[in-house]
């Protein structure tokens, strides 16, 4: 079983950057891609990016591309999620997850950490 806990999240004005981070516990943590989503108030829950347990490979939802940087670092157990040029519309409570496969669908993801408050100012 992994356990996932996010951090960094804060309140920032618009066009500055924060990083987010995923720390896992549980020794199946490096074999698996983890994803980041988020949930902005009134809405769905959306993908926003994902990397494979190597790292080599990642993808980003069309709104954060260019923004947005995902990495990881297996020795930590650590998935770090770097914004750059936050927007308003970044708003969200952000949530780390686990799956065995690099996708963007939701319900591939297994495990899913408690979230961390982004509100971006305009």
């Amino acid at each position: 079983q992994v356990q996932l806990l996010e951090s960094g999240g804060g309140l920032v004005q618009a066009g500055g950057s924060l990083r987010l981070s995923c720390t896992a516990s549980g020794r199946t943590f490096s074999r698996h891609a983890v994803g980041w989503f988020r949930r902005a108030p009134g809405k769905e829950r959306e993908f926003v990016a994902s990397i494979t347990w190597g790292g080599g490979n990642t993808i980003y939802a069309d709104s954060v591309k260019g923004r947005f940087t995902i990495s990881r670092d297996n020795d930590k157990k650590t998935v770090y999620l770097q914004m750059s040029d936050l927007k308003p519309e970044d708003t969200a409570v952000y949530t780390c997850a686990t799956s065995a496969t690099l996708t963007t669908w939701l319900k591939s993801y297994s495990y899913w950490g408690k979230g961390t408050q982004v509100t971006v100012s305009s």
